[in-house]
């Protein structure tokens, strides 16, 4: 059996879940900022801190995502209501998809993915929060 082609894979899984585009995630910032709607950023940490995130955006890596969205795991995170919308994105839409795909298998029925993830989002001209002086996770400046 031949290893399956991880881009072609997630083109597939895109029909199965919902993709929002940039324009319809602008249109939810609202409901992410009265925590209506909760926006998850599933890169690794040192991508947040390096490039920032999208405002009202709750880190969650995608390794912890299934643990901290169970309300029966030690590692939960009250911000996982079954309730309420969720977005989820990463840097270009990969991970999102498989992420998307978790949650609803889960049982949360409200799930989207940023389609062109956070590169997209930016390179849209998207507000970015700067969270490097403020992360606990600082890139080191080398000892060169």
């Amino acid at each position: 059996m031949a290893i399956k082609n991880v881009f072609a894979e997630t083109t597939a899984l895109k029909a199965r879940i919902k993709n929002m585009s940039v324009d319809e995630l602008q249109a939810l910032m609202s409901s992410v900022a009265s925590g209506e709607t909760l926006l998850v950023d599933l890169r690794e940490i040192q991508e947040v801190v390096d490039l920032g995130t999208i405002p009202g955006a709750e880190h969650v890596a995608r390794g912890m995502l299934e643990f901290w969205a169970d309300p029966l795991s030690p590692y939960y995170r009250e911000y996982f209501q079954e309730n309420k919308k969720i977005v989820v994105f990463c840097a270009g839409g990969g991970r999102s998809v498989y992420a998307s795909l978790a949650l609803e298998e889960m049982g949360f029925t409200d799930v989207a993915h940023l389609e062109v993830g956070f590169n997209g989002w930016k390179k849209a001209g998207g507000a970015v929060d700067d969270v490097s002086q403020t992360s606990k996770w600082v890139r080191r400046p080398s000892k060169d």
